[in-house]
């Protein structure tokens, strides 16, 4: 079950790469920090799924909503003036490094309690 985020992935990245795709300029600040939201959600569905607190309603509402809000912000924030997009890319890793942290200290003990 766990190996199918990793698919997802695998093949997100092969048809991103291959698809003729380009985002203007204009809109690089909104869509770069709507992935990262993405990333973000992601990861947090991944660490609640080693926690075994996974709720799929409420990774798919997560995930819909972290990512719209996330470029509405940034463009808000735009439209105002203030880049407000830094503080979420700041607010984004903290959470993502966090996650991997969580992740990797669970996949660890998981394997190395199998291995005893």
């Amino acid at each position: 079950m766990m190996i199918y985020p990793f698919i997802g992935f695998a093949l997100g990245l092969l048809v991103g790469f291959k698809l003729p795709i380009s985002v203007p300029v204009i809109y690089a600040p909104y869509v770069s920090i709507s992935i990262l939201a993405a990333l973000d959600s992601v990861l947090g569905g991944i660490k609640a799924m080693e926690e075994d607190n996974f709720d799929t309603s409420i990774f798919v509402s997560g995930f819909f909503i972290n990512t719209l809000m996330a470029g509405f912000l940034a463009y808000f924030g735009d439209r105002l003036g203030i880049q407000l997009y830094l503080a979420a890319i700041f607010a984004f890793g903290v959470r993502i490094f966090q996650n991997l942290a969580i992740i990797r200290r669970s996949i660890i003990k998981r394997l190395f309690s199998k291995n005893n």
